[in-house]
């Protein structure tokens, strides 16, 4: 799998996975373009709303104690758009955000999602309506109780057929820094798009 990102401007990125999908890819911590990222991805999918799949992952500082690091990151994918939230240094939460992840309408999929949704609650209020664990539904649509045991990478593999390399370097950096390096943009973007795209394979049958 060859993937790669592209500095459009200091937050706008495209990202290329497995050398076939371009993923815009906006990095922010602005509320006004959290706005913006939610308003369009409510317009281009507005004749579909009502079965909107949503990739949803969260990435925090590692911590080598019993006393986690916060929330850094929030990344969200729709199809080829990606939004990655950083938390830590947000102006302010937007009502726009609360709403989005609020909506019943909406499947919010993930790896652990279920621990991604209680720490963004815990810490931020933030309330994810309908979170779904990949893991869960590909063991229960393709009959494979052991899928509940994988990771989003090996889920990939069965699922997508992608192999999808996660270098330690980058899953175990500094995610509260304010300035992300390239190789942390692409991977926060990649993990939300492959949940979205897992979870959007499973919901059509298509694996």
């Amino acid at each position: 799998m060859e993937s790669w990102i592209v500095r459009n401007s200091e937050s706008s990125f495209t990202v290329t996975f497995n050398s076939t999908d371009n993923i815009s890819t906006t990095l922010t911590a602005s509320a006004d373009e959290v706005d913006s990222w939610i308003a369009e991805i409510l317009r281009v999918h507005r004749r579909r709303l009502d079965r909107l799949i949503v990739g949803l992952d969260c990435e925090w500082r590692p911590s080598f104690s019993r006393v986690q690091n916060p929330v850094a990151l929030l990344q969200l994918c729709v199809g080829r758009r990606c939004l990655i939230f950083q938390l830590l240094y947000a102006d302010e939460i937007p009502s726009s955000l609360l709403d989005f992840l609020n909506d019943d309408r909406f499947t919010f999929v993930g790896v652990g999602i279920k621990n991604d949704a209680e720490r963004l609650y815990d810490e931020r209020y933030l309330e994810v309506c309908n979170a779904v664990d990949l893991s869960e539904i590909a063991a229960e649509k393709m009959e494979r109780p052991d899928l509940r045991r994988m990771g989003l990478a090996d889920l990939a593999m069965e699922v997508v057929a992608v192999e999808v390399r996660k270098p330690k370097h980058v899953t175990m950096s500094r995610w509260d820094n304010y300035h992300l390096s390239l190789d942390q943009i692409l991977y926060a973007c990649i993990d939300a798009f492959l949940s979205f795209e897992i979870g959007r394979r499973l919901h059509d049958g298509d694996f």
